[in-house]
């Protein structure tokens, strides 16, 4: 059965597979050799991820769905949180707000989860973006009697360097995308579409942010065989030999 790379998180995750998402990309660069499955879910947080972790994940095998539950056909999975997490609690997306001490403990937790169920699985943490707060208050989730900003800068690095922190602690690779993205000049517009969500050239970063830290893990198409023969590889006089020389 061909391995599976799982993507994991919020809304970030859920639009991965939209034209130009990371997670799109992430299924062609594979492909062939890997099935990239998605796993996200829009305004989540890590409190609410906790509480339906075991139905998305079951690690009782029989009531896993796509053979997720066994331990060598996921090769990888990416565990993308935070963004809703740092939503600030008196603003009008506190629903959505977990306390960044809550939200490094709910982190291990998952962690712990997947390890559980794949225990030779490399999980791949990716930390909060940066917050643009011009275009939070261009394009605010619902009401916003406040007319402040439901979410900041200050407040995404914090979960970004909390995120950092499990991965030292759990020991896992981390991308620090709250970093990565403001390195370049003029970020807010470039990578951020609405000041949270990603733009084609975000999605861009994230792709390659995830390409190379898997790489660097032993994950990458050039190190897995295709599950089929290529048609470079059958012979044109007779291309069913191929087929029969199948295990």
């Amino acid at each position: 059965m061909r391995p599976k790379i799982v993507l994991f998180g919020d809304s970030i995750t859920e639009a991965s597979f939209d034209v130009g998402g990371w997670g799109a990309a992430l299924a062609n660069c594979f492909c062939r050799t890997a099935d990239v499955v998605l796993r996200g879910y829009s305004g989540y947080n890590t409190r609410w991820v906790l509480k339906v972790l075991d139905r998305v994940f079951p690690l009782k095998s029989q009531t896993q769905s796509l053979s997720l539950a066994s331990p060598s056909n996921v090769v990888a999975v990416t565990l993308f949180l935070g963004a809703n997490d740092a939503s600030l609690p008196d603003r009008s997306s506190a629903f959505q707000h977990v306390p960044i001490a809550e939200y490094h403990q709910n982190l291990l937790a998952i962690i712990a989860h997947f390890k559980a169920l794949w225990p030779c699985t490399v999980i791949l943490l990716i930390t909060p973006p940066p917050i643009d707060e011009d275009g939070r208050l261009r394009y605010p989730y619902g009401e916003n009697p406040s007319g402040l900003p439901e979410r900041t800068l200050e407040s995404a690095k914090a979960y970004a360097t909390a995120c950092l922190e499990v991965g030292r602690e759990a020991c896992v690779p981390v991308i620090d995308l709250c970093s990565k993205m403001q390195s370049t000049p003029g970020w807010e517009k470039l990578y951020l579409s609405d000041g949270l969500h990603l733009t084609a050239e975000g999605n861009r970063v994230v792709f390659e942010e995830v390409v190379e830290a898997l790489q660097k893990e032993g994950v990458s198409p050039e190190k897995r065989t295709v599950d089929l023969p290529l048609l470079s590889e059958m012979d044109p006089n007779d291309p069913l030999k191929s087929f029969q020389l199948l295990p």
